[in-house]
């Protein structure tokens, strides 16, 4: 009768859980394995999955010393542990060890009970034997992995380890893993950052038993115990937040998202733009994109200075953020002038005052440098050459080409594609800029960037450039003057400075990465003297030098490149001859043709008089100099005057319309 009603007890139980329906966190990694950051459940606690390949094999010796040291032989229920413990019982009328056996104290976990009765023991026994029946050895030590208890919140011996130790439990040392064996006995009495002292002794009793077996070496054992338990809890690992949570939108149902961003190179980055920001200022960002450009991979994305610091706008990711690129945009402008056979690197161009209608670009100086090579006026930004070759290859071309490339540019609200976007009137992200200038490293082909794992397929070459015009597009970059106490030649790079120091750049690339580099403040704010060459360069060249390995070789000349200098050019080849220059007939409006703006005015002697020359307006014109009407014969274009004395004058003529034009020159 006994026997029949014990039956019809274990068939009411049912099958036993087997741990299908427990959550874990969701953890996303890097492209080797390596944890990214973890998220929390939905009832908040840290439920990270391990496996026996997981943890310390030092660890596992441990943990079955300790707790199960037959868990290999038994059938989930160790019948020499229960005499044991039940003898105990008899002799000192209390409970002095337990018998239960990992598969049972997994078997508890999976069906959590607070009675504590003879029943529920013996549940648990039944539980741990059909447990057996289903699962293997390693599939039970997987669950106890993954479920024992770590005090508060904490579960399972992978996130109290990265909690307590600060570590990964792959690798521990015999102290560190015999704390994690003792830990979950009695989980918030003995976890560290409440009581240190009880976590010490607990190690000590696991230590001790492992002694008498013989397990470990008595010398290895009074090291371990000597070695004192760090108090306190460390944060959950949080490397690419950003990349991570953009990953978290679309899990797709899994509990782990790998990435392709490397851990190795992620860490230095966000070291490097966490140093910099602060050096910079409080309310400054710095955000960085490294991309392996043969396959798009992104290999590290910081999005920004400081995830938790509100006042840099942490949490806001401005590698997707929309900014003006300064001038970042003219290596594609020459790249299309270089592939319509307009240009050569060695071809002269000029960089002098021009006009295109209304609109008359000036360099960052105010300065102009006359004739210069293609290659000189690439490598120091010069504004008016950049502009000329737009205008010969066409503004729209150069949207479309960069879109089908697969660039997005947002224009201001009602504007089409003009001049002004060789000079950073254009919005672009950090991320789609750095693809293109990828697109350039590859020899003339954007791919797209990857971010997650198992995707490679997806990225199909686009065209940005033909091989030739992207090389000779990389060859002038790399012979651009690098920032200070860095090494040339190594990295072809651009810088660029948006309209009124709102946003500094810096992209550059080597034969293997490229590397995308914006410096300046998330709320849009200009920040006087921010500028590319000075702020993020710096920043550019320091995270080259943080990557494995030194940058690599540039490929070699495709077929069809011309080396030449330039009087051994084709006679089209050797000098660029733009459009109307500003000295020309037939402007409508009157225009100062020199002194330009920015100009350096010798003074002779107190009565030295210094010419204007004019061109375009309606007669009669007038010269004002700083805002007052200077007496000269307004019936001609070069007019006269007499400066006051050194320092800066603002010279301004008006014709009889009304329309006018004003310089800025400083008199010595």
């Amino acid at each position: 009768m006994c026997t029949a009603a014990f039956v019809a007890w274990v068939y009411s139980l049912g099958p036993a859980p087997l741990g299908e329906t427990i959550e874990f966190s969701t953890v996303v990694i890097d492209r080797n394995g390596q944890l990214l950051r973890p998220y929390a459940t939905a009832d908040g606690r840290w439920r990270l999955p391990a496996t026996v390949t997981d943890v310390d094999p030092r660890y596992l010796d441990l943990l079955i010393a300790y707790e199960d040291k037959r868990f290999y032989s038994h059938r989930g229920v160790d019948p020499l542990a229960v005499m044991r413990a039940a003898s105990q019982l008899v002799t000192h009328g209390r409970i002095v060890s337990g018998g239960s056996t990992i598969t049972m104290q997994v078997a508890r976990l999976l069906e959590p009970r607070a009675e504590r009765t003879l029943l529920a023991k013996l549940r648990q026994a039944m539980r741990a034997i059909q447990l057996e029946r289903a699962l293997t050895k390693d599939e039970i030590l997987t669950l106890y992995l993954g479920l024992a208890p770590y005090g508060g919140n904490l579960e399972g011996v992978r996130a109290a380890s990265l909690a307590y130790l600060g570590k990964e439990p792959r690798r521990l040392s015999l102290s560190e893993a015999a704390l994690l064996v003792a830990i979950p006995q009695s989980p918030e009495a003995r976890r560290p950052d409440r009581s240190v002292d009880a976590a010490q002794r607990a190690r000590a009793r696991v230590l001790e038993r492992v002694a008498l077996a013989g397990r470990v070496p008595a010398d290895e054992i009074e090291l371990a115990k000597a070695e004192h338990v760090q108090p306190g809890r460390r944060p959950m690992p949080m490397l690419a937040p950003h990349a991570a949570d953009q990953a978290m939108t679309t899990p797709e149902g899994r509990k782990v998202v790998a990435l392709t961003i490397d851990a190795t190179m992620q860490r230095p980055l966000e070291e490097l733009a966490r140093e910099r920001a602060h050096a910079l200022g409080p309310d400054i960002s710095v955000a960085i994109v490294a991309v392996e450009h043969a396959t798009g991979e992104v290999l590290a994305r910081v999005a920004g200075a400081d995830y938790f610091d509100e006042r840099r706008a942490g949490q806001v990711d401005m590698t997707q953020a929309l900014r003006s690129p300064g001038s970042t945009l003219k290596p594609f402008i020459y790249g299309l002038a270089f592939e319509d056979g307009l240009i050569h690197p060695e071809t002269l161009i000029e960089d002098r005052p021009i006009r295109y209608g209304s609109y008359a670009p000036e360099n960052f100086d105010l300065t102009f440098q006359g004739t210069v090579s293609v290659r000189k006026a690439l490598q120091m930004s010069l504004n008016v050459p950049a502009v000329a070759l737009l205008n010969a290859v066409h503004a729209s071309r150069l949207t479309a080409r960069l879109t089908d490339a697969g660039g997005k540019f947002v224009l201001p609200k009602g504007e089409v594609p003009g001049l002004a976007m060789g000079l950073g009137g254009v919005g672009v992200t950090l991320s789609d800029l750095t693809m293109l200038y990828g697109g350039l490293a590859r020899g003339g082909n954007a791919v797209p960037l990857i971010e997650r794992r198992g995707v490679l397929g997806a990225a199909t070459p686009r065209r940005l450039l033909d091989p030739v015009a992207a090389w000779y597009v990389g060859n002038v970059l790399l012979g651009t003057p690098p920032p200070e106490n860095a090494a040339g030649g190594r990295i072809a790079f651009k810088t660029g400075t948006s309209y009124g120091y709102r946003d500094a750049w810096s992209v550059g690339f080597d034969g293997k990465r490229t590397i995308g580099v914006w410096v300046g403040r998330p709320d849009g704010a200009p920040v006087p003297g921010l500028l590319g060459r000075s702020a993020a360069a710096p920043i550019l060249f320091d995270a080259f030098a943080r990557l494995p390995g030194l940058p690599a070789a540039l490929p070699k000349a495709p077929k069809g490149v011309i080396f030449a200098t330039n009087n051994r050019l084709p006679l089209p080849l050797q000098r660029f001859r733009p459009g109307t220059l500003a000295g020309s007939t037939g402007d409508a409006v009157p225009r100062i043709v020199f002194p330009p703006n920015g100009a350096r005015l010798e003074l002779a002697s107190a009565r030295s008089e210094m010419a204007l020359k004019i061109s375009g307006g309606v007669q009669p014109l007038t010269l004002l100099v700083n805002g007052v009407p200077h007496t000269s014969d307004n019936a001609r274009r070069t007019l006269f005057f007499t400066p006051d004395g050194p320092g800066f004058a603002r010279l301004t003529v008006m014709d009889a319309r009304g329309a006018a034009d004003s310089v800025v020159v400083r008199i010595e």
